[in-house]
C-alpha cells in the first residue's frame, strides 16, 4: 500500500526543499515537491529526486567493513565498535585524545548530524577542523564588516528596483531564487549578471558583464570610485552608520581606472553605468561562493560589501549584500547537543591545510582519523597531498553510505542510514529561514545504522554512555528549547511540517551592527583584534600573471571548479551515467589557440596533478577560462583537486579552490593512460 508522506530535503543547498516522499512496500518509490511549501512551493531539482535512487542503490554499503591485507572483509557491528573502541581508548592514553581528527563536512543539514561533536567532547576533544571550503572566507568578511553574516529574506526581492547577481549561478545552485528572478523581470525591475562564465541566469538578465576570474574586487573598486566621483554615494549613511570610510578613499586613489579595466576586463562605461545603478536604491546584490575561493577571497567579498554600504542599500528592503545568513543557525541550542564544556583538550587545524599538518603533526602526531558526512579524498584541494596523509594515518574510520574515494582509503567503513531512514529537522542557513521535519519514513537496509546509534555504541564501549540515554525526540528538543518562547516546539513542528524562524527579514533595519563599535566598518576592528590589518586591500590572486608571472607564463589558463548540476558535490556520481566522464569546458580563444573542438579528448595539467577529460567550448566565458565541475570521483576520471591548492584565503577561513593556474594539451582519443 502506498503512503505519501511530507518531508524536507536535507542536502546541504541554498534551497532545501519541501518534499512529497511516497513509500510502498518499506522502499521510497517517488519524490516530488511539497506544493505547500511556502519557497520552494512543489518545484524541486534533479539532485533532490535523486535521493530515491540513492536509498534504494543496489551499491549501497550494507554491513561494517574491516581491511585486512589491503582488502576489506565484512564483520560484525560487534567486532567494528570493539576495535574502533578500543583503538581510540589507546590513543588517548598514549598520545592525549588529540591525537584523533575528526574530519567532517556538510553532506546533510540534519540538526543531529551535531552529535558526533558531542561525542568527541565527551571523549576529551580531538583534533578538530575549522574555515570551510564553500563559503568560509565570505562568512568571515561579512563578519569584519557587519559583524555577522546576514540575509534578506526571499520576498524581500519584491522591494529591489535592481538586482545584482555576483558570482552566483542561481539556475545551477539556487532555483527559487531564480524563479523569483524570472517574476522580479516581469514586474519591472532591472537584472544585472557579474560572472566569467555565460550561463542561464546570465541569459534572463539586462545586463552581463563578463569579469576576469578572481577580480571582482577591482570592479567593486571601480564602481565605487565612480560612485564617488558622481557624488552618488550616500553620505549621510557613512558618516551617521559607518567608520574607516576615508581609509577606503585614500585606498581608491592608488589606483587608477585604466589600471581596473586591465584587471577585470571590464570597460569604464559599464562602471559608470553600474554606479548609477547601485545609486538609485533599492538594489539588491546577490553573492555567489565562488569568487571568495581565491588567496584574495574574503578581501573581495568586503569590497562588494563596502559598495553595497556605500551606496545606502544596507539595511534597507529590497536591498542588502546577501550572501549567507546565519541568523538561522542562531536559532537553535547547539551547545545542548554537543556539550562543549566537556571538552577538556583542543587543537585546530583549517580544513584546508589537514593534509599538511597531518604529516607534520608530532605533538601529538595523528594516530586515528574519523571521517563523518564528508568526502575529503574527492573535495578536499590538493588530493594527492590528502592521500599521501590519509596513508600516513595508522587507523582510518569513514561513516558512509557508498564506497567513495574516502571510504575505500579506510580501514574501517561503517554503513549509515541516508536520507528518509532517520528522524530529524532540517534547516537553510544560506537563502530562506523555514525549520523543515524529516520524519523516519523506511528502515535502513542491510545491517546500516543512524550515525545516533553508533556514537551511542562507543559512547558505552568508553565509559560516557550516559551522554547518549536519549531519544533522538529528546535531542531535537535540546536543539528547540530557545524557540519555545516563540511557539515553535518539536510537536508543533511535526504536526505543520515546516515552520518560519523568528529572524529579522530585512537585517540591519535598525542601524544597529554586530561589530566592535557597533556601526559598519569598512575599516575592521574584528580583523586587527586578530592581528590582522583591517583595511581594504588591493590584492591579487594567489597564482596570476600579477602575483606570479613566471608560474602565469607556464599555466596560462584559469581553472574553475564549478557546482555539478546534478549531484550535491560527489554524492550523486555513482548513480547517474552521464556524470561518470570528466567534461572539460574551455572558453573559445582557448580552442582556437590549442586546435580543440567539441568532442575532443584533452589533457588539464599543472605541478600538483593532471586530468584527462572530452572538450566542451563555451560561448561567452572570459578568455582564458577552463571548467571542470568538482566532485568527481577518481574510478570516473577525477578529481579534479589534483589540481587545486590547499593555500587557504586571506582571512584563513576559506579555500583557493578557484585560485588555481594550468595549462591543455589534447591528446589522442584511445588515449586513457594513468595521469
Amino acid at each position: 500500500m502506498e503512503t505519501v508522506h511530507v518531508t524536507s530535503c536535507p542536502l546541504n543547498c541554498w534551497d532545501v526543499c519541501g518534499l512529497k516522499v511516497t513509500v510502498n512496500g518499506g522502499k521510497v518509490v517517488r519524490i516530488d515537491g511539497d506544493e505547500h511549501h511556502p519557497i520552494t512551493k512543489g518545484t524541486i531539482c534533479g539532485r533532490g529526486r535523486m535521493l530515491k535512487e540513492r536509498a534504494n542503490a543496489k551499491e549501497r554499503l550494507l554491513y561494517p567493513l574491516k581491511k585486512a591485507n589491503g582488502r576489506f572483509i565484512r564483520v560484525s557491528w560487534e567486532e567494528a565498535l570493539d576495535d574502533i573502541a578500543e583503538k581510540l581508548w589507546d590513543v588517548k592514553e598514549r598520545l592525549g585524545s588529540t591525537a584523533v581528527l575528526h574530519s567532517h563536512d556538510y553532506a546533510n543539514n540534519g540538526l543531529l548530524k551535531n552529535l558526533d561533536k558531542r561525542f568527541f567532547n565527551c571523549y576529551g576533544g580531538v583534533t578538530e577542523l575549522v574555515g570551510s571550503l564553500c563559503w568560509g572566507a565570505g562568512i568571515e568578511a561579512q563578519t569584519w564588516d557587519f559583524g555577522n553574516a546576514y540575509s534578506h529574506a526571499p520576498e524581500d526581492i519584491d522591494n529591489s528596483r535592481h538586482i545584482v547577481i555576483w558570482g552566483r549561478n542561481v539556475a545551477r545552485t539556487n532555483m527559487h531564487l531564480f524563479e523569483r528572478l524570472l517574476a522580479a523581470k516581469k514586474r519591472g525591475a532591472t537584472i544585472t549578471v557579474i560572472d566569467p562564465l555565460f550561463g542561464p541566469t546570465a541569459r534572463i538578465a539586462d545586463r552581463y558583464v563578463c569579469i576576469k576570474p578572481g577580480m571582482d574586487a577591482f570592479l567593486a573598486m571601480g564602481i565605487m570610485k565612480e560612485l564617488l566621483r558622481l557624488r552618488l554615494e550616500d553620505r549621510t549613511f557613512i558618516e551617521q552608520y559607518t567608520v574607516g570610510f576615508r581609509d577606503v578613499e585614500e585606498m581608491l586613489q592608488t589606483i587608477s581606472f585604466a589600471e581596473i579595466e586591465r584587471h577585470t576586463g571590464v570597460g569604464r562605461r559599464v562602471m559608470t553605468e553600474l554606479a548609477e545603478l547601485y545609486s538609485d536604491r533599492p538594489t539588491a546584490t546577490y553573492l555567489g561562493l565562488g569568487m571568495q575561493r581565491y588567496a584574495n577571497g574574503g578581501n573581495t567579498i568586503r569590497w562588494i560589501d563596502a559598495l553595497v554600504a556605500a551606496s545606502g542599500n544596507v539595511g534597507i528592503p529590497g536591498g542588502g549584500a546577501n550572501f549567507g545568513n546565519l541568523q538561522v543557525s542562531e536559532c537553535f541550542d547547539k551547545a545542548a547537543l554537543t556539550l562543549p564544556e566537556r571538552k577538556t583538550a583542543s587543537r585546530t587545524w583549517t580544513v584546508m591545510k589537514q593534509a599538511e599538518e597531518i604529516l607534520r603533526a608530532d605533538d601529538p602526531p595523528i594516530e586515528m582519523v574519523i571521517v563523518t558526512c564528508g568526502n575529503p579524498l574527492v573535495q578536499v584541494p590538493n588530493t594527492n597531498l590528502m592521500k599521501e596523509a590519509f596513508a600516513s594515518v595508522n587507523t582510518v574510520v569513514v561513516f558512509e553510505q557508498f564506497m567513495t574515494d574516502t571510504a575505500a582509503a579506510a580501514d574501517y567503513v561503517l554503513p549509515v542510514a541516508a536520507s528518509f531512514e532517520e528522524e530529524d529537522v532540517y534547516c537553510s542557513s544560506m537563502y530562506h529561514a523555514y525549520l523543515n521535519y524529516g520524519p523516519k519514513l523506511v528502515d535502513p537496509p542491510g545491517e546500516a545504522k543512524p550515525d545516533l546509534w553508533i556514537w551511542t555504541e562507543l559512547a558505552k564501549r568508553l565509559g560516557f554512555g550516559d551522554a547518549f540515554a536519549y531519544t533522538r525526540e529528546q535531542f531535537l528538543a535540546m536543539a528547540l528549547r530557545p524557540l519555545e518562547t516563540h511557539g515553535i516546539t518539536l510537536e508543533r513542528i511535526k504536526a505543520e511540517h515546516r515552520i518560519l524562524l523568528p529572524v529579522e527579514p530585512v537585517p540591519w533595519h535598525d542601524r544597529r551592527f554586530q561589530t566592535p563599535s557597533g556601526k559598519y566598518e569598512f575599516t575592521s576592528n574584528i580583523a586587527r583584534q586578530k592581528g590582522m590589518d583591517g583595511r581594504l586591500q588591493i590584492m591579487y590572486p594567489a597564482e596570476s600573471e600579477e602575483a606570479h608571472p613566471a608560474l602565469a607564463a607556464k599555466y596560462p589558463y584559469r581553472l574553475l571548479t564549478i557546482h555539478p548540476l546534478r549531484s550535491n558535490h560527489s554524492q550523486h556520481y555513482p548513480l547517474v551515467p552521464a556524470l561518470q566522464t570528466v567534461r572539460i569546458e574551455i572558453s573559445a580563444d582557448i580552442a582556437e589557440k590549442k586546435g580543440l573542438t567539441d568532442g575532443d579528448r584533452a589533457r588539464v595539467y599543472n605541478d600538483r596533478g593532471a586530468v584527462a577529460g572530452t572538450v566542451k567550448v563555451l560561448n561567452g566565458a572570459y578568455p582564458g577560462t577552463i571548467n571542470i565541475d568538482e566532485g568527481q570521483w577518481g574510478a570516473f576520471g577525477g578529481p579534479v583537486n589534483v589540481l587545486t591548492s590547499d593555500l587557504e584565503s586571506d582571512n584563513k577561513c576559506g579555500s583557493t579552490l578557484y585560485d588555481c593556474l594550468v595549462n591543455i594539451e589534447k591528446v589522442a582519443q584511445e588515449t586513457n593512460e594513468a595521469l
